[in-house]
């Protein structure tokens, strides 16, 4: 299954084993980019609560029934859910959507336990399938849902705020995470350095961690 359009994601997946852990990490990667298209198509937040209420209902499901016919629910019970993880694990990464909507307003606190609820706790799974050092790989998922968000804000004091949690999250070595995991915290290591994304540097400076891990 793929189904990420941004192409570093896909260079990411590309270092992951092709054992069936590459088409795991697909489908995380792949419930984050729907969860995501949740808050990017909801103008009303009322309704956006309800929309992440149901998938987080149906993600904690997946352990006493089949999924509906919806492919991100059945990659995740078909290549996730054996590996280990459970449905009701996976549901606590819609808790990180779910600060955007609730909160009123988006301070440090808010923004911390975004997150850590979408991109720790999307890392920390991922590590759990994919090997490595899983505390380093949920603070470098923080940093990068951090540097993500922040290019989304609009409000610049917000975006300042949430972009010095993810520099600090970020700082995090890369070594002993797995390689498709430091990749992603790469890359937005890159977005916060404003390196153009498809320029030779940024191309090069991936390339090089893909080889040699640093």
């Amino acid at each position: 299954m793929e189904t990420i359009p941004d192409p570093e994601r896909r260079l990411a997946l590309a270092y992951a084993p092709d054992d069936g852990r590459r088409a795991a990490l697909s489908a995380l990667l792949a419930l984050d980019a729907a969860l995501a298209d949740v808050m990017r198509t909801t103008t009303q937040p009322a309704i956006g609560q309800i929309r992440l209420a149901w998938w987080r209902e149906q993600l904690a499901k997946l352990d006493q029934a089949p999924p509906p016919a919806m492919p991100v629910l059945a990659a995740l019970a078909e290549q996730v859910l054996p590996r280990g993880v459970t449905g009701v694990a996976l549901a606590k990464v819609v808790e990180g959507w779910e600060v955007l909507i609730e909160e009123e307003t988006l301070d440090r606190d808010a923004l911390s336990r975004f997150g850590v609820e979408r991109g720790g706790q999307l890392f920390a799974l991922a590590a759990a399938i994919l090997g490595g050092d899983a505390g380093r790989a949920a603070t470098l998922g923080q940093g990068w849902a951090l540097a993500d968000l922040m290019q989304h804000l609009d409000d610049r004091n917000v975006a300042e705020t949430a972009g010095a949690l993810a520099r600090t999250a970020l700082a995090t070595r890369l070594g002993g995470v797995a390689r498709p995991l430091g990749l992603l915290a790469l890359s937005a290591r890159l977005d916060l350095a404003q390196v153009a994304p498809g320029g030779p540097k940024r191309a090069a400076r991936l390339a090089w961690f893909g080889l040699a891990g640093r």
